[in-house]
């Protein structure tokens, strides 16, 4: 089992790139946001509820996907209401059974993010859109994560297409194979 595990700040590119990245590799997408909206039609963002059901959620999943051996990419955005420990269950659950989590890095500069932010496609999805808000919940901590385990690759998605970054991403998975 293999879990290829995007992460990287809101309007970095991870779904852009991780939809690339699965039809390249025919690993099934599983975006954070597909939980982040289950959770939110019962419970506001970032209340005691929805941070329980968004880690039930991603927690069942790959516990199903290592019980099916079933490898997929997985996006992430660090912040303040993930309990930085679900992170570290995520990849006890694929390593207990002898999987593999490659983490892949995406940055840009803030100037970048704020202007991406804007961007229709985020709107599919319920993203965070508003610099102002974004600007208020960085000035309150609220992307605030302790640093996750070190990436395959780090990808600068302000210089590198989405589609040169899946192909990046792409070598190095095939690199450690």
């Amino acid at each position: 089992m293999l879990v290829v595990f995007i992460h990287g700040p809101a309007a970095s590119g991870k779904h852009t790139i991780g939809s690339l990245l699965s039809a390249r590799t025919g690993l099934p997408l599983f975006h954070n946001h597909l939980a982040v909206d289950l959770a939110r039609t019962l419970f506001e963002f970032g209340s005691k509820a929805f941070i329980q059901l968004r880690a039930a959620i991603w927690l069942a999943a790959f516990s199903e996907a290592e019980a099916a051996g079933k490898s997929f990419i997985f996006t992430f955005h660090p912040e303040a209401t993930v309990d930085w420990r679900l992170v570290e269950k995520l990849v006890r659950i694929v390593e207990e059974s002898d999987g593999r989590v490659h983490f892949v890095e995406l940055k840009a500069d803030r100037e970048t993010l704020l202007e991406r932010l804007g961007n229709a496609s985020r709107a599919s999805f319920g993203k965070l859109m508003d610099p102002d808000i974004f600007r208020q919940i960085e000035s309150a901590g609220g992307f605030e994560f302790p640093a996750l385990p070190d990436p395959l690759v780090v990808i600068d998605t302000q210089t590198v297409t989405a589609e040169d970054a899946a192909v990046m991403i792409e070598k190095a998975l095939n690199g450690v194979a």
